[in-house]
């Protein structure tokens, strides 16, 4: 659809489609659908941004922690949502060899045991021997390094998924 069509749209049908462009966080999209009409797929982002960005710090890792572990237990039980499936499968999320999926374990726990909420790191724009490394690297971050990080990671996830969704008139 192009961004006149997204205009359109009633909040419920904004919030359908555009509910989880923040991983499972509905929310951001009813309240980021008042600021209509966009002028572009790139207002809408900003509008989604500056929402996120207004939000005090315990708001901000509420939406870290809506995120799934990367090759975790959702992985592992079919619940993730359609959007992280896709991301993390083309990432290599689902295909670990047994150490890798141990050490990914073991990472995850470590981290989520220091900051709190788990891991955010754009699956789309990584492999898992990147995403590995930038997790090990990244434990060892200070707690306010690492939020403002995971909200920068949740943004480019949320950049490819509008991408995903809102027609541009580039061709």
């Amino acid at each position: 659809m192009d961004i006149t069509a997204v205009n359109a749209l009633p909040c419920e049908d904004f919030v359908n489609i555009f509910g989880n462009v923040i991983e499972k966080c509905p929310i951001i999209a009813a309240a980021v659908w008042s600021k209509r009409p966009f002028d572009s797929l790139a207002a809408l982002e900003t509008a989604m941004s500056e929402f996120i960005d207004s939000l005090s710090e315990s708001g901000k890792e509420g939406i870290l922690r809506c995120h799934p572990d990367l090759a975790g237990r959702d992985l592992q039980t079919g619940t993730l949502t359609q959007e992280s499936r896709e991301e993390q499968a083309g990432a290599g999320m689902d295909s670990l060899e047994t150490a890798e999926a141990s050490r990914m374990a073991r990472l995850n726990e470590e981290y989520k045991g220091r900051f709190g909420f788990p891991f955010v790191i754009c699956a789309r724009m990584n492999d898992k021997a990147n995403i590995l490394l930038q997790l090990s690297a990244r434990c060892q971050n200070e707690r306010a390094v690492e939020r403002a990080r995971g909200i920068e990671e949740v943004k480019k996830i949320c950049r490819l998924r509008l991408q995903s969704l809102v027609l541009t008139n580039k061709l």
